[in-house]
């Protein structure tokens, strides 16, 4: 039995160099934060009764994998056991957990204040490569679309968090004269280094304006959705808008609402990157809590990628 294992994976490893060769952006982020600090966040979790544990370590960078390309629990479990990138980034893993594993582990991320600690790690991880963060913050927000699910499904009696085709959570919004069914993400992004630093996640009907992310240190650059929105920074940059019985603004405001147009561009990297690199923007979960957990995962992605372009040297191999 050893024997045949050791074969295995020596093939998988004599398959990976070449794809080594070709150039392996899994491999590049890989080195760039110290995973195993994660994970004291997380219990022992267990892939089922009569089954050890999984590595909680394996199964968080299963779920950070998956955001990487937007895919299904399913599509992830036949992905890491077909493609040798991702079971590089694993770390060749023995044994692939299933997809209701990695279900139950994501749903355990609701579990008290995990999503902050993980979130805060990250952060502190990103200090100390020396990313530092400027003063500059721009706030924007984007829909992520959701299949509305049937509202005469028979399944409404089902309770709430139960298997249902109805989403419980989301809901309609108009943008441009075009109707979107789901949620909304709002993010603070530092406009130096296009970090992601904060992110709130909504239903897609509530305004922009309602979400404030910024800290009393920032200096906030915002779109015309945020006009006449209070906040919590020391320096607003929102940008101004026609408001009732004026026909046009004034000279003054279209030469400052370009100034900070242009200011805020780079803050808008992260939504195409998510939309475009990642193939996000999009969710089939049905509840509040769950697509946070989705976007906080996303971000943390994104900021890995990000990190990739900012620091030159990954941590050495342990």
């Amino acid at each position: 039995m050893i024997e045949t294992f050791s074969l295995k994976q020596f093939g998988i490893m004599q398959g990976y160099a070449r794809v080594e060769k070709l150039g392996d952006r899994l491999e590049a982020v890989n080195g760039l934060i110290d995973w195993d600090r994660f994970r004291v966040f997380f219990s022992e979790e267990t892939a089922g009764p009569g089954r050890p544990p999984y590595d909680p370590v394996l199964m968080f960078k299963m779920l950070v994998l998956q955001r990487f390309y937007s895919i299904s629990d399913e599509e992830l479990e036949y992905q890491v056991a077909d493609r040798v990138s991702f079971q590089r980034f694993l770390g060749f893993p023995n044994v692939i957990p299933d997809y209701s594993t990695v279900w139950r582990f994501r749903e355990s991320l609701s579990d008290g204040d995990r999503t902050d600690l993980i979130w805060n790690e990250l952060k502190r991880q990103m200090t100390e490569r020396g990313i530092k963060v400027s003063d500059g913050k721009v706030q924007d927000a984007t829909f992520i679309v959701a299949p509305p699910g049937k509202t005469n499904s028979g399944e409404e009696d089902r309770g709430r968090g139960q298997p249902s085709t109805r989403n419980e959570d989301g809901t309609w919004a108009k943008k441009n004269n075009k109707s979107f069914f789901g949620y909304k993400s709002h993010v603070k992004v530092d406009l130096e280094t296009g970090i992601v630093e904060e992110l709130a996640v909504t239903s897609a009907s509530v305004h922009d304006s309602v979400i404030d992310l910024m800290d009393p240190n920032d200096i906030a650059y915002r779109d015309k959705g945020y006009f006449g929105a209070k906040t919590k920074a020391r320096g607003d940059a929102t940008m101004n808008r026609r408001v009732r019985g004026e026909t046009k603004i004034s000279t003054d405001d279209m030469l400052r609402n370009k100034r900070i147009s242009k200011k805020r561009s780079p803050g808008e990297r992260p939504f195409g990157v998510m939309k475009r690199v990642m193939h996000g923007g999009y969710t089939y979960l049905t509840e509040l809590h769950r697509v946070f957990n989705q976007e906080l995962l996303t971000c943390f992605a994104y900021n890995l990628l990000q990190m990739k372009r900012l620091v030159k040297n990954p941590m050495p191999s342990t």
